[in-house]
């Protein structure tokens, strides 16, 4: 054993002057991130880090009043009154302002009738709700101290890789607050199905329940993401967390002290993520970027030159890779600002400027009621406009006439109308708006047959109605 150490340590000391005649200067060529040199830079802790950031990261506390029918109710016939109960939840949450404000995941506040935030310091607060949105899974409150707070910073400079080293603060199970350490696993996950604007940094630092809200933060202690999920077979990390990128989480927050309510930008553009087949049609060497298949007529990509056939390949310098890249991107601007777009047309790469403006609102809903001798008796109509469909989850391209609700045992419920229909045509004539809907049901109040058409769920429907 002795001569096998001596040819061990012989060939260490040969090889440890030529280790030494070349130093890994990674600064040398501006990159400063480097791997561990020696068991000196093993050794080295991420404790400053730590006490940087955790100050800024508290425990959200959410409570609401349920109420359970008395299951003896059908029993014994009694019509018991129904039982109440707290049910309470718990999630983490970030001081992103010295004044008190706070940004968490909506689900982690979402029917609360009561917030109460905790400090790390175990000083607790009353919250309130500034704004909840479903679509990001974000919601921020406000706290009032007597002092300024911590406050954890945005990164600023979105340089963020693949390979990062990142910490995960946060609240799992309730045990208190927890630091875990990972790497930046992936970017840009858009194929996890949590929010209505899916672009996640995916890491493997360990996300458990009660995480959600929490902070993921860079060796520079600075915001980089808001932990929202996990992919996991057991309820508990595996491995594959993800977090909502800084960019959005900086928007919705400055919509909810301006504001108050979060208006998104609206391209008016549809999109389709480019594949390997329609690169090669469109003379891209691979897929990458998202082709222009629709243009709403007088929206912002209208007026910005954006054609059908156009690719983008980038908004604002970074790339776009698919159709929800470039939703998340006009996302994380503000109303009023200006995207530039790197478009692909004919071969050519080109530079468009888009205005982030709100979808248009025309024409007004015109909510109503129908009324009379008509199959549509008891449906509620409204018109379709592309911020009317925004707010209610439809297709932001469709125009005409939608069903909203139907009343119980009314004719439209007896005919098997049903909310999201749209009506496109009525008596042979075309139903563009709901006063036109109304026009010709007044006109044929006595008719017995009801020649009618109507799409559901992308389907055209035909059919005569008989009263």
């Amino acid at each position: 054993m002795s001569r096998i150490a001596s040819l061990f340590a012989l060939v260490l000391m040969l090889i440890a002057p030529a280790a030494a005649q070349v130093p890994y200067a990674p600064e040398e060529n501006g990159d400063f991130r480097a791997a561990p040199r020696d068991a000196e830079q093993v050794r080295l802790s991420f404790a400053p880090v730590v006490r940087q950031a955790a100050p800024a990261v508290v425990n959200v506390f959410s409570s609401r009043v349920v109420r359970q029918r008395n299951p003896f109710d059908d029993f014994f016939g009694r019509g018991l009154a129904p039982r109440e109960r707290v049910q309470s939840s718990l999630g983490s949450g970030v001081i992103v302002d010295a004044s008190g404000v706070i940004v968490t995941n909506n689900h982690v506040v979402a029917g609360a009738q009561e917030l109460r935030v905790v400090l790390a310091d175990r000083r607790e607060y009353e919250a309130e709700l500034l704004l909840a949105d479903e679509r990001t899974d974000l919601a921020v409150l406000r706290i009032h101290a007597s002092e300024p707070l911590p406050v954890l910073p945005y990164d600023e400079r979105g340089d963020t890789e693949v390979g990062d080293l990142v910490l995960a603060i946060g609240n799992p199970f309730g045990v208190g607050q927890t630091v875990t350490s990972g790497i930046i696993s992936a970017l840009a996950r858009t194929e996890v199905g949590v929010t209505d604007f899916a672009f996640f940094i995916q890491t493997d630092a360990a996300i458990n329940p009660g995480n959600s809200g929490g902070a993921l933060v860079d060796m520079d202690g600075r915001l980089i993401g808001i932990n929202t999920a996990i992919y996991s077979r057991t309820g508990g990390s595996i491995g594959i967390g993800f977090a909502i990128p800084v960019e959005m989480v900086r928007r919705v927050v400055e919509a909810a002290v301006g504001e108050g309510v979060l208006v998104r930008p609206w391209m008016g553009a549809r999109l389709q993520t480019v594949t390997g087949d329609i690169a090669g049609t469109v003379g891209l060497d691979r897929p990458r970027g998202a082709i222009v298949t629709d243009v709403y007529p007088g929206a912002a990509a209208d007026r910005a030159g954006l054609r059908r056939g156009d690719v983008v390949l980038s908004i604002d310098g970074v790339a776009v890779n698919d159709e929800p890249g470039a939703r998340f991107r006009l996302a994380t601007r503000a109303i009023g600002e200006q995207a530039r777009l790197t478009v692909l047309r004919d071969g050519a790469e080109r530079a468009l400027t888009l205005a982030a403006e709100p979808a248009p609102g025309a024409p007004a809903p015109d909510n109503r009621v129908i009324d009379g001798r008509n199959p549509f008796a008891g449906a509620e109509v409204a018109n379709l406009s592309p911020a009317f469909n925004e707010e209610h989850g439809l297709d932001p391209f469709l125009r005409g006439v939608v069903v909203m609700r139907v009343q119980r045992g009314s004719a439209a419920d007896y005919f098997g109308f049903q909310p999201g229909d749209r009506v496109t045509e009525v008596l042979g004539e075309p139903v563009n708006a709901v006063r036109d809907l109304a026009r010709t049901l007044e006109r044929a109040d006595d008719a017995r047959q009801w020649p009618i058409a109507i799409e559901r769920r992308g389907q055209r429907f035909a059919r005569t109605l008989r009263m």
